[in-house]
């Protein structure tokens, strides 16, 4: 059974050139992390099994099962031979909106996304974001920076995403990894929410080293975290979704570039842009 931290060290046999030598090397951990909520099992979930708290509470907020921290009272870990259970003392009206979500779900015959069986069930709206402001390029590039300093899991192991609150000059803030980019994600949300209002500003953006699909954005949107850079692409959906919540979203975050999705910002940008040249 695999540990708690995160990673595993495996004796392997390295190839180099034309021949072979043992070695050690280090592996993300990779279990089954059921969420049990007031004895209920909601969802199993493939995740690297550290700071399981903070995923459970940020999967709770993220995914509107709760709206605030404080309708958690308690949480515990625990370990089975195939996985791990995060045990959640939910609010009592917290947990009858949770079973009446699941009732609706039963008897669907479709497999698409959550058991949704609409267009509308399954995108939704995005919750609406305080206004953040753009991060500047010079944030970005130091915060690209930072995130591989603080990616330990990621340097040891080569295997995870990371998502990571970085403040307005770029300095990053916090960060959680995980082998699954909404998880790490997840996780930075529920790690933001248990440190209140140290870390709740309205200059802050996350960075995440994966792709933006609409799940991201919705998951920031739910956390009213209003900018979001990746360094990867966006999904046309993303965009219109993050357009939506008034978030601002960049995507292809590399040393030296990026590029700027917001319909806001874009039109800010050019008439800016024009305004110098007139």
């Amino acid at each position: 059974m695999a540990g708690l931290k995160g990673e595993q060290q495996l004796q392997v046999l390295r190839r180099q050139g034309a021949g072979l030598e043992p070695a050690e090397d280090q592996v993300a951990d990779e279990v089954a992390v059921a969420l049990v909520y007031n004895g209920l099992s909601h969802v199993v979930m493939m995740a690297t099994p550290d700071n399981l708290e903070d995923f459970a509470l940020g999967f709770s907020l993220s995914e509107g099962i709760i709206e605030r921290p404080q309708q958690v009272y308690g949480m515990d870990v625990v370990q089975h031979p195939l996985g791990l259970e995060v045990q959640i003392e939910l609010a009592t009206e917290c947990f009858e909106s949770l079973k009446h979500r699941r009732r609706n779900l039963a008897g669907r015959t479709g497999c698409g996304l959550c058991g949704a069986e609409s267009l509308a069930q399954a995108i939704g709206t995005p919750q609406k974001v305080v206004p953040a402001p753009m991060p500047s390029a010079e944030a970005i590039e130091h915060a690209l920076t930072q995130l591989r300093l603080h990616q330990q899991l990621q340097v040891s192991t080569g295997a995870v995403h990371g998502a990571a609150l970085c403040d307005a000059e770029g300095e990053v803030l916090l960060v959680r990894e995980d082998v699954g980019r909404h998880n790490a994600l997840d996780k930075l949300i529920g790690a933001i929410a248990d440190a209140e209002s140290a870390l709740q500003q309205d200059d802050v953006f996350v960075l995440i080293t994966s792709r933006a699909s609409f799940e991201m954005v919705h998951k920031c949107a739910a956390a009213n975290l209003g900018a979001l850079v990746a360094v990867s692409a966006p999904t046309a959906l993303a965009i219109e979704q993050a357009n939506k919540a008034g978030m601002q979203l960049v995507g292809f975050a590399r040393p030296g570039r990026h590029v700027i999705y917001t319909e806001t910002d874009t039109h800010h940008l050019k008439n800016k842009e024009n305004s110098h040249v007139a």
